[in-house]
């Protein structure tokens, strides 16, 4: 099946799918727009269907052409929630291609990144061929993905997690946390083991806002936006100093 083609019959089930909801039956379209019963359900499956008359159908639940396509590229159920110890080897190979996939996640368009780092578009392309071989996102017409993964996904694997320490954690090591500019928060506390995996969960529920944040800055920002990272981390601390009196070595 070509991708257009699955494009279009992921369209035809989001509409078929909220006519249901909508109470819409083939004999109710039929009755609405004063044609035979059989007509209707052949635009149901997609037959005689023209975008004028696939238009007319998603105005009778509210929906405009725009709203179909959108809920079509929504991910599909039953995404992975964790990679398999290859996929996480080949993108961990290749830091572009891990960036690249992780933006993906995080909603912004290939040809965004492309355009920021300056990469070419067969490089680009090449790139998007290997994370489809993955089967870590779908390619759609027009250029757009659809990824494959849970955006939630932990990176519990040792490939990223190393990639991770190789590159990512270098730039908030170079942090000087003592400047006015930079933004970060901490906090001392005491925890039971309990304690502390909810703690983990209340970072993971931070992170899934932050993401929601850059979604609504990426839709009505005015201002030029810039990358940023962000890392939330949580350690035992190491008391060996206080317990010392506060004293050196």
């Amino acid at each position: 099946m070509s991708r257009s083609h699955s494009a279009s019959a992921a369209l035809l089930a989001v509409l078929r799918q909220a006519l249901r909801q909508g109470g819409w039956s083939a004999r109710a379209i039929a009755a609405e727009f004063a044609i035979g019963e059989a007509t209707a359900k052949r635009w149901l499956a997609g037959r005689g269907l023209s975008l004028e008359r696939l238009e007319r159908l998603a105005g009778l639940v509210g929906l405009s052409l725009a709203d179909l396509a959108r809920a079509a590229e929504q991910p599909p159920p039953g995404l992975a929630q964790e990679l398999t110890l290859a996929q996480e080897r080949e993108l961990s190979a290749d830091i572009l291609l891990a960036f690249l996939f992780m933006t993906i996640l995080g909603g912004i368009r290939p040809e965004e990144i492309a355009q920021d780092f300056a990469v070419p578009e067969v490089v680009m392309a090449a790139m998007l061929g290997r994370l489809e071989r993955l089967a870590l996102i779908d390619r759609l017409p027009g250029g757009r993905v659809r990824p494959l993964v849970d955006r939630a996904i932990v990176w519990r694997k040792s490939p990223m997690r190393r990639l991770f320490d190789q590159h990512m954690k270098q730039q908030f090591l170079a942090m000087d946390f003592s400047a006015e500019e930079a933004v970060f928060v901490s906090e001392v506390m005491k925890l039971s083991a309990r304690g502390a995996a909810e703690l983990a969960e209340m970072l993971e529920r931070h992170r899934r806002e932050v993401r929601d944040l850059a979604e609504h800055d990426r839709d009505h920002a005015l201002l030029p936006r810039r990358w940023y990272g962000m890392m939330s981390a949580v350690r035992q601390l190491d008391t060996r100093q206080l317990e010392s009196g506060g004293r050196n070595g």
